[in-house]
């Protein structure tokens, strides 16, 4: 017993340490998705999904949870962010090729489709982002066009 008070206390004086450490946050500007928003002009109902449900781990702003506070769920988060932004960001849309775009909305559709994204751990404390089956159907459709667009642009040239 006298072990495993000494640990608890360890334990705690490890996490209020810890505290004092924090990652980066993600917090650009958001209107680095303009062009995106601008060029593939979803209509105002996938745009409101788009903000609730993709851009906080697939652009260069994120509207941090109160918990973020708190280490190491930080981390957790910072690294959830991190790894979003390699396979997708919206705010470098404008920097990517023709090709990637039309890969990317490929991508965009077909995981919201599955029900890969929004990830569950998102959705577990964003009830918001859970998508309906009428949602995802409006952005099922709207990525399709969008990718369509890009097919024929890259066809033409």
């Amino acid at each position: 017993m006298k072990n495993l008070k000494k640990i608890l206390v360890f334990l705690l004086i490890a996490f209020v340490i810890a505290q004092f450490f924090k990652p980066e946050k993600n917090n650009g500007d958001l209107t680095t998705i303009n062009s995106f928003i601008a060029e593939t002009n979803p209509p105002e109902n996938v745009k409101k999904i788009l903000e609730t449900t993709c851009f906080d781990c697939h652009s260069d702003k994120t509207n941090y949870p109160w918990y973020n506070s708190i280490t190491p769920v930080n981390y957790w988060l910072a690294s959830h962010i991190k790894d979003g932004k390699k396979h997708l960001d919206f705010s470098k849309w404008r920097s990517y090729s023709l090709k990637k775009k039309e890969h990317k909305m490929d991508e965009l559709y077909e995981e919201v489709e599955e029900g890969e994204m929004p990830l569950n751990s998102y959705t577990w404390t964003h009830g918001d982002a859970k998508l309906t089956p009428a949602q995802i159907d409006a952005v099922v459709a709207w990525g399709k066009k969008v990718q369509g667009s890009y097919k024929a642009q890259m066809m033409a040239k």
